[in-house]
């Protein structure tokens, strides 16, 4: 045992191995995040084929596939959708520019109108206009006719040019909650007559009353505003228009009220719509 006093020291070392796939392995991650962007395009899928129409998806398809250089639907544009929008009108023979048919705009595509259509419309608001210029002049010619436009606003909407006669505060178009009807309204329809003469487009006559206190038992708004509508109907035939250039005669009761108060004096009116040949 002497002898070996000075032998090396025998060491053992032991050497722990460690699996890759253990607890801080990576692989899972790998497959987890192509699980989840599998799945996200597998939804997206599917909110695609449930959006858009068949045309629509023909266009998807072709955009994406590499192999077809012009797609099945030419439009002539270079989206997904080839060239239409999914804005367009469906009336429309022609793409629009970002309206819906529930807004549309003042351009031509929008309304979906070709250009003879755009030439007509122009042309007939240009008449509008017209009597609405020689509304206003008639003014000067006389008190009579000056008390009378006091009655009268007028405006140009889609459906033709809407000449609108209301009561003024101690001026009443009509007598009291009856359809006989004043002096003054006497004079705007002879006005009436002789400004609408410049066109031969139809009329449109509608009756609108204020409302009247709900502890009424019977509530006359109904027949009253469809009386006076016919009132005016029969003082512009007096006055000259021919009876054939009316198309129709409504009442519309308290249902559309000019002001906030709906009771107020301003909401006993009349509107007489000249319309546009296309309405």
């Amino acid at each position: 045992m002497a002898g070996q006093s000075n032998a090396a020291p025998v060491i053992i070392k032991r050497v722990k191995k460690v699996v890759g796939g253990g607890h801080h392995g990576g692989a899972w991650k790998v497959a987890y995040a192509d699980f989840v962007t599998a799945m996200m395009a597998f939804f997206m899928l599917m909110w695609l084929l449930n959006a858009t129409t068949e045309k629509q998806r023909k266009g998807l398809a072709d955009y994406f596939n590499p192999t077809i250089p012009v797609n099945r639907i030419s439009g002539g544009g270079d989206g997904s959708f080839g060239g239409d929008s999914v804005f367009s009108e469906q009336t429309m023979a022609q793409n629009g520019t970002g309206a819906s048919s529930m807004h549309p705009t003042e351009a031509q595509q929008a309304r979906g109108e070709s250009a003879a259509e755009a030439a007509e419309l122009k042309r007939q608001s240009a008449e509008m206009a017209a009597i609405q210029e020689r509304m206003s002049a008639r003014g000067g010619e006389s008190m009579t006719m000056q008390q009378a436009l006091r009655h009268i606003v007028s405006r140009i909407t889609d459906e033709g040019l809407v000449i609108e006669v209301f009561d003024v505060e101690g001026s009443p178009l009509f007598a009291g909650d009856t359809a006989t009807p004043e002096p003054v309204l006497r004079d705007v329809a002879t006005l009436l007559s002789e400004v609408l003469e410049l066109t031969s487009n139809g009329l449109s006559i509608d009756g609108h009353v204020a409302a009247f206190p709900i502890t009424l038992i019977d509530n006359p708004s109904w027949a009253l505003s469809s009386a006076r509508a016919q009132a005016m109907r029969d003082l512009l035939q007096e006055t000259g228009l021919p009876p054939e250039r009316v198309q129709r005669v409504s009442g519309h009761a308290d249902r559309k009220p000019a002001t906030a108060n709906p009771m107020a004096a301003r909401n006993n009116r009349l509107e007489v719509i000249l319309l546009r040949r296309d309405r």
